[in-house]
């Protein structure tokens, strides 16, 4: 397969060392031309972990940064943990009898276990947001105020927070809680998301359609597969090759200032780093 000319970061994509490809499939993202990654933590319950205490996030974290550093020794690039607390726990726990007042505060907690490991080091971002599905108004309000803590620490950190929320294009009133935090609203970067998006910069699902709304755009944006990792559903949600495969065709249909946008400009803007730099010479 002809070598690519550009880093090609997927930038939200889950690895499972406990039951999932892992590295496997990581090998199959850097055969097809990948060569950087963002790994973000599956959710706790899918690795077996039922939290009661901010502590007990410690070990999906670990899991994850573990994993990020196998990915970097198989990869050209690196591969970077982004690490926080999944939205639809908030759901997990009241159906464990937690009332949403009780579920956000121990998900806030988690977060800040979260942004301790991007202060230390291993963690480039975090990773928050609110249901995508229907909630009461409790919990709704519950989960608005777990992602704003979320922007109150990225703020603090300097780093960038990845939200999964429901579906559609204008998350104007987001983008400006997070500036109310003091987060800029290019560094709130909206995960799932289609090719136009109004407030945060948008992660662009890698469907050539969405992909090719982007590109005309001209407008800052990043490409990822949402790998979900999980023997269950292989594939699901996107495969590891896709983003490569993607940076090949947007490059074939001429848009090579698309694929620079989204794989160096946007993640120097967004995550301060250097994606071209960080390629082995």
């Amino acid at each position: 397969m002809d070598e690519l000319d550009t880093p090609v970061l997927d930038d939200h994509l889950h690895l499972d060392p406990v039951n999932g490809r892992n590295t496997e499939a990581v090998e199959e993202f850097a055969d097809h031309g990948g060569t950087h990654l963002l790994v973000l933590n599956k959710p706790s319950w899918s690795l077996g972990v039922d939290v009661d205490a901010p502590e007990d996030f410690r070990e999906v974290f670990d899991l994850t940064v573990e994993a990020a550093a196998d990915a970097t020794d198989v990869l050209d690039g690196r591969a970077w943990p982004v690490l926080g607390v999944h939205p639809a726990l908030i759901s997990q726990l009241e159906d464990r009898g937690y009332d949403p007042a009780e579920a956000r505060d121990l998900m806030q907690a988690g977060l800040d276990v979260a942004a301790e490991y991007v202060a230390d080091g291993p963690a480039l971002a975090l990773k928050s947001g609110r249901p995508h599905y229907e909630v009461s108004d409790e919990s709704w309000d519950a989960s608005n105020d777990v992602m704003k803590h979320a922007f109150e620490l990225g703020a603090e950190a300097g780093c960038a927070v990845q939200l999964h929320t429901e579906g559609g294009e204008d998350f104007r009133q987001v983008a400006e809680w997070a500036e109310d935090r003091g987060l800029p609203r290019e560094r709130v970067v909206k995960h799932y998301s289609g090719g136009h998006v109004e407030g945060p910069t948008p992660s662009v699902l890698s469907n050539k359609d969405e992909l090719e709304v982007a590109a005309q755009a001209g407008e800052p944006f990043l490409m990822e597969t949402d790998f979900i990792d999980d023997p269950d559903r292989p594939g699901a949600v996107l495969g590891p090759k896709t983003v490569p495969r993607r940076v090949r065709w947007l490059l074939q249909e001429g848009y090579d200032d698309a694929v620079r946008n989204a794989h160096v400009e946007t993640p120097s803007r967004v995550y301060d780093i250097d994606t071209e730099a960080t390629l082995d010479s």
